[in-house]
């Protein structure tokens, strides 16, 4: 067979794939039309398994039965984008429940942070609000959520994610449960520091305390002191305090300079933590749907289906919007084996169509989806 007479067939019968791709989005126009006038939803779930049941039934192998089920995947996905765009453009899908704001009140604002006089948390807090800060700490990232879902704090400043030991799944976790949301961002270089009682030696020092991440990134120089104890505490700062509360010199603690210095530790070691681009990122979060009108990133969380493909369409939302998607973690779901819930971190803002859009598409396809702020 002449194979360049079987590419001439196959381009004859992709102009009319082509042809009917384009009918078939016409007439998406006109169904989009019908539910701006009568209120109803783009996504028919029933109707289109249905679809996919009677196309499949179509076909006279297995193999094109799948193929044939997937392609229709793709072009139903395509109108429904299609509708939601043009619904959006309209004004037909109403308007999102975050309010933008010129500037957040932060001269007024009382900010509450996790851990102890010294933590990374505080200097990440003063880099945001600065050094005049009307501010309180709390033991724990619960605390410190409970905090301004009930009042007693206007924003709190919370580590989400570490360069070198990942996320924090905690927060992860807290920013579903609460109705918090993520305002700002501060992102903080970390340098930790092994501190003990002045007077102390290293040859002195049998146990170090510390953050379990902060014990984490720094286990190649923990490696060179294998006799030592390492025992976790909820937050560096503590750490510190404790060692200068126990006045023990067999103790030592990993934290920061500004740690040390407001526990009166000194320092053994400086930047004992191994990657020396090691920076955590801090998320400001209040209680209140807003947003800055100038923010640039949004972040989200959404569950779906325990389907093939069912994640593959959720993110395809971003692509045909055009959004760079820049972050995607995953969390697994309680009391369901394998299934979890996907976070997501992409460039835009709450007042752009395409976010919208993309937004309104993940609300009615996944199985529960959560705007988590815009910052």
């Amino acid at each position: 067979m002449d194979l360049a007479k079987l590419r001439e067939q196959i381009d004859a019968i992709d102009k009319q794939i082509v042809e009917l791709y384009e009918q078939r989005m016409d007439v998406s126009k006109q169904v989009a039309q019908y539910k701006m006038e009568t209120g109803k939803k783009v996504f028919d779930k029933e109707r289109e398994e249905a679809k996919i049941r009677k196309v499949k039934s179509m076909t006279h192998n297995e193999f094109n039965s799948t193929g044939v089920e997937e392609l229709f995947e793709q072009i139903m996905s395509m109108s429904r984008k299609l509708q939601y765009q043009m619904l959006t453009e309209k004004g037909a899908l109403g308007r999102l429940p975050f309010i933008g704001v010129d500037r957040l009140d932060t001269e007024h604002a009382r900010v509450v942070f996790p851990g102890a006089e010294g933590a990374y948390t505080q200097a990440a807090m003063e880099r945001y609000f600065g050094k005049n800060v009307n501010s309180f700490h709390v033991d724990t990232f619960r605390d410190a959520m409970i905090a301004i879902e009930e009042g007693s704090a206007d924003y709190a400043v919370l580590p989400i994610e570490n360069s070198t030991a990942g996320i924090v799944n905690e927060i992860y976790d807290m920013l579903v449960e609460f109705e918090n949301y993520i305002v700002g961002e501060q992102i903080i270089k970390i340098e930790h520091c092994l501190m003990a009682l002045p007077g102390t030696k290293i040859e002195d020092i049998k146990t170090v305390y510390a953050h379990p991440q902060s014990l984490m990134q720094s286990s190649r120089y923990l490696q060179e002191h294998v006799s030592w104890r390492q025992i976790g505490m909820n937050n560096n700062a503590f750490a510190a305090r404790k060692v200068a509360e126990d006045k023990d010199c067999t103790q030592a603690a990993i934290a920061s300079e500004h740690a040390a210095e407001t526990y009166g530790l000194s320092i053994l070691e400086r930047g004992i933590n191994q990657s020396s681009m090691n920076s955590t990122r801090f998320i400001v979060v209040t209680n209140q749907k807003i947003f800055l009108k100038d923010a640039k990133k949004v972040s989200i969380c959404f569950e779906v289906p325990h389907e093939s493909g069912s994640l593959y369409h959720m993110l395809s939302h971003f692509i045909y919007n055009n959004l760079n998607m820049n972050k995607i973690e995953s969390r697994p779901l309680e009391d369901r084996n394998w299934e979890y819930r996907f976070f997501i971190d992409f460039d835009g803002n709450l007042a752009d169509s395409a976010v919208k859009n993309a937004l309104r598409g993940l609300r009615d396809e996944a199985r529960e989806m959560k705007i988590l702020g815009n910052y």
